[in-house]
């Protein structure tokens, strides 16, 4: 078993006591459905065929007894140990019609009736003649019906097996049903809780789409793996078993016949999984590409229709589904050559050997009529179990394809979530010698050495790209540092847990995202810490309570995915009162202002300079006319800290903050 499939069973064995118990209900199922053959058997030998055997003269009058010709007659199979037996007569079917002889019949051949003469002609040696009369309609009932009452008891007891089968098949379905959806439930909670685990950097590589679609398809085919893959290859083993051991029961010649669907299986099985695992890998590789391709054109929407890219982006989901289409349809002619219908010539076949050598007499009186029949209909039912095996190849790939996509993310390297809190640090900050890139050799921090103490403003200035933002990644540990050293009251963050570290900070991203739910919600992210007072004061210290209160539902008002409905300024109020409900030692305000009004943005730097005191404030700003009062302004280019100090003193400098700090002011004046 590779690891996939160890892993796979260990899922299983979490739900070991109902599996096994839906498992044993199916191996009962099978056997009660494997007794229909048998008593089929005994109802053509012994009852329907009986009446061919020897009758014999008797005395007796019970129910057994057959009058006829002024004589009573009973069949060899009815009578009682140590009666006694009159002259031997036999009843046999010649064409259409019955006929009663009056001696006993000593061989077995063709035979044929003519002028009230019986001649029976074996395949070797002469021909033996008989007298015999045909019997009417009513005699022919007459000798029949000895054997209702034993047919009728085997097929109420066969009827009952039935009623036992279905009750049984019921059973196993529904708890491995059950058993199955739970397995899935805590493979998708496991998922699902791993991913909060993982590192942002993991998030980087992979789009959201592809992430949707390992949580949700591939976990709903590793659900068909337990409920039918798993019931159908444990089912046909058993029912394969049972048949092959019936058989060797009835005779073990007919075993044999029977024996090479065994190795035709196996060899079935390893072809088909040769070429249905590599057009599974794909299929399921692009139907990921497909959900994120959709997930990237649904949040772009705004972007596709504002620069007329419906066509091209429509090109490239038609792209990806011919692609997913010409594999499905691969997949499709290997399975429509590998399908039933294979399976069932191979079943005539068997058919055919069997029917071939009851004709050559090669099994002699040993194959009776019954026999034969128990024999075809046993072929039959061990086709059905070989044919369910062979649909359920598709879904087993699927399934194991499924699966080693869903393990290779959970053996992705995730911090486990800390449930302790720290007491709450200062906020005093120190950065020496960081050196940090997000590929390797391509380093977006060179040498970062700067010290924030507790309740300063620092801010972060500089081009695009000249690493602003990785600092305060760097800080709170999406990113850990590669060269270099973080403390935070002089405690290497690397020995913090990162959810107590980033349990005393507070950000607030250019881009705010909200959660569905309400304005309420959103500021309290659903901590149950955070009072209700707690935030409306939040939102009163920003400014935005006044404002949200306008609405119908006031702070308790809806709030759709992303927060669509709410003004850009609006979510970044929320997202604001977020950070100070809170309470951070350390505030992170990257780009916060870049995305609201002039009126907004006034009531945030009068808010600010209530909240910043006692608390360590990180400031990324494209206007610097909002970080004049920063008590310490670092001025990035190309990952390094050009130029530091307040704003007077970098003015004074006349350097790169003096230059871009004029030019956003309209002067004419540029400090090189």
């Amino acid at each position: 078993m590779n690891t996939t499939g160890r892993r796979l069973f260990r899922y299983a064995l979490l739900y070991k006591k109902p599996i096994l118990a839906a498992l044993l209900l199916l191996a009962l199922a099978v056997c009660a459905e494997l007794v229909g053959p048998i008593y089929a058997k005994r109802m053509i030998d012994d009852h329907i065929m009986g009446i061919q055997k020897t009758w014999y003269e008797t005395q007796s009058r019970d129910r057994f007894s057959v009058e006829y010709d002024g004589k009573r007659y009973k069949n060899e199979d009815h009578f009682a140990a140590g009666e006694s037996k009159g002259a031997p007569a036999r009843v046999l079917q010649v064409g259409r019609g019955y006929y009663f002889i009056h001696d006993p019949v000593a061989v077995e051949g063709r035979m044929a009736v003519r002028d009230g003469i019986l001649t029976v002609t074996p395949d070797r040696g002469a021909a033996a003649a008989y007298p015999a009369v045909r019997l009417t309609a009513g005699e022919v009932y007459a000798f029949y019906r000895p054997e209702f009452r034993g047919l009728m008891s085997l097929a109420v007891t066969y009827f009952g097996f039935l009623l036992a089968g279905a009750a049984l098949t019921f059973g196993q379905r529904y708890i491995l049903q059950v058993s199955a959806n739970k397995i899935i439930y805590r493979m998708r909670n496991d998922v699902f809780s791993h991913i909060q685990r993982l590192p942002v950097r993991y998030f980087d590589n992979l789009p959201a789409g592809k992430v949707v679609s390992r949580v949700t398809n591939d976990t709903e085919a590793i659900r068909e793996l337990y409920v039918n893959v798993l019931a159908n290859f444990f089912s046909g083993v058993i029912f394969i078993a049972a048949i092959l051991g019936a058989l060797f029961v009835l005779d073990w010649r007919l075993a044999l016949i029977s024996m090479p669907v065994v190795p035709l299986l196996y060899y079935w099985i390893v072809i088909y999984r040769k070429f249905a695992a590599k057009y599974n890998h794909v299929i399921r590789s692009r139907l990921s590409d497909i959900n994120a391709i959709i997930n990237e054109s649904i949040q772009g929407m705004t972007i596709i229709q504002a620069f007329r890219r419906e066509k091209q982006t429509e090109k490239e989901f038609e792209d990806l589904n011919q692609d997913y289409l010409d594999y499905r349809n691969k997949l499709l002619r290997l399975n429509s050559i590998m399908s039933h219908n294979l399976v069932n010539v191979f079943r005539n076949a068997f058919f055919l050997i069997a029917l071939w050598m009851f004709a050559k007499d090669w099994f002699g009186a040993a194959m009776t009529i019954g026999m034969l029949y128990a024999f075809i209909d046993y072929i039959g039912r061990m086709m059905q179990p070989v044919v369910g095996i062979v649909n359920q190849l598709a879904n087993l790939e699927t399934a194991r394809v499924s699966a080693e996509r869903v393990f290779q993310l959970l053996d992705e390297e995730g911090v486990d979530v800390s449930e302790e809190t720290m007491p709450r640090y200062r906020g005093d900050v120190r950065f020496e010698g960081v050196t940090f890139a997000y590929k390797e050799g391509e380093d977006v921090l060179k040498d970062i050495t700067f010290h924030a103490r507790q309740g300063e403003t620092v801010a972060l200035v500089g081009h695009t790209g000249s690493g602003k933002s990785s600092i305060l990644n760097l800080l709170f540990r999406f990113y850990d540092v590669e060269r270099g050293t973080i403390l935070v009251d002089g405690m290497d963050i690397r020995d913090i847990p990162k959810q107590e570290l980033r349990h005393h900070m507070g950000i607030v991203l250019q881009d705010p995202f909200l959660f569905t739910g309400t304005i309420a919600s959103n500021v309290s992210l659903g901590d149950p810490s955070i009072s209700r007072e707690k935030i409306e004061q939040a939102l009163k210290d920003v400014g935005a309570y006044d404002m949200f209160m306008q609405l119908p539902g006031g702070i308790d008002e809806p709030v759709i995915e992303k927060g669509s409905t709410l003004s850009a300024g609006q979510r970044q109020l929320i997202s604001f009162a977020r950070a100070l409900a809170f309470d951070p030692a350390i505030l992170i305000l990257d780009e916060a202002t870049a995305s609201i009004d002039t009126e907004t943005e006034a009531i945030i730097q009068q808010a600010l300079d209530v909240l910043k005191r006692g608390r360590t404030t990180f400031v990324i700003a494209h206007r610097l006319s909002t970080i004049r009062a920063a008590d310490q302004i670092l001025v990035l280019d190309r990952g390094r800290i050009v130029e530091r100090g307040n704003h007077d003193e970098l003015m004074r400098i006349g350097g790169k903050y003096h230059a871009m700090y004029r030019m956003q002011l309209g002067g004419a004046e540029v400090v090189a």
